[in-house]
């Protein structure tokens, strides 16, 4: 019987993150593979007014420390009551960011101590931490400019934090490569979920899952 699996993918804005993990989640189901797909913050009721207030609030001034307990907030949320049940089914959970982001958008790029953020994070989610974490890298100009929408509140921030944040990223993935890969996400959407669907799938071939890893 194959092991559950927990994935997320992470990275600046821009880098086609959303748009890898979309695709992934329908490769996987096309394999038969029983997948849930969930957004952090979001993809609960209560993640979802968190999620409005986070990156929409701009009536309010949130401080760095409470935007980082309202991002742990919507995640323990999500664990509870889409993560865990997923995984205790026995399914594959495709998350669109998870805790390396709060470390390093209020942690390297904020001001926070990072691992303050990781020791606060393990008591949301009860240690519950992905088996991969794919990071998507890009210069953050180049992942500006590929937004085709209004920015956000974190999005609307300066140069010098998105360095902090793409550094930050790429400093963490580093530290633990056992958990983390670095993909980069200059190359056309194909190429990279070609090097996405392999990694996903040398992981599942070790928790017991036989995926062909094709090539369209």
């Amino acid at each position: 019987m194959p092991r559950p699996a927990f994935i997320s993918l992470d990275g600046l804005d821009g880098t086609g993150k959303s748009t890898q993990c979309r695709l992934l989640v329908e490769w996987l189901a096309a394999h038969n593979v029983p997948v849930t797909a969930c957004v952090d913050p979001g993809g609960t009721p209560l993640g979802q007014e968190l999620r409005r207030l986070l990156l929409f609030g701009r009536e309010h001034h949130i401080a760095t420390m409470t935007e980082a307990m309202l991002f742990m907030a919507s995640r323990a949320q999500l664990v509870e009551e889409v993560i865990r049940p997923a995984l205790a089914r026995g399914e594959v959970v495709v998350s669109d960011r998870y805790l390396l982001a709060n470390v390093v958008y209020q942690g390297h790029a904020g001001g926070l101590k990072p691992e303050d953020l990781w020791t606060v994070g393990q008591i949301a989610t009860g240690g519950l931490e992905p088996d991969l974490t794919l990071v998507f890298d890009l210069p953050p100009a180049l992942a500006v400019a590929r937004r085709n929408r209004e920015a956000d509140r974190m999005e609307a921030r300066g140069e010098d934090y998105y360095a902090a944040v793409r550094s930050g990223f790429t400093r963490e993935a580093r530290m633990r490569p056992d958990k983390h890969r670095i993909i980069n996400a200059a190359p056309e959407i194909n190429v990279i979920q070609r090097e996405v669907r392999g990694a996903v799938t040398r992981l599942l071939a070790e928790y017991g899952w036989n995926i062909e890893c094709v090539s369209e």
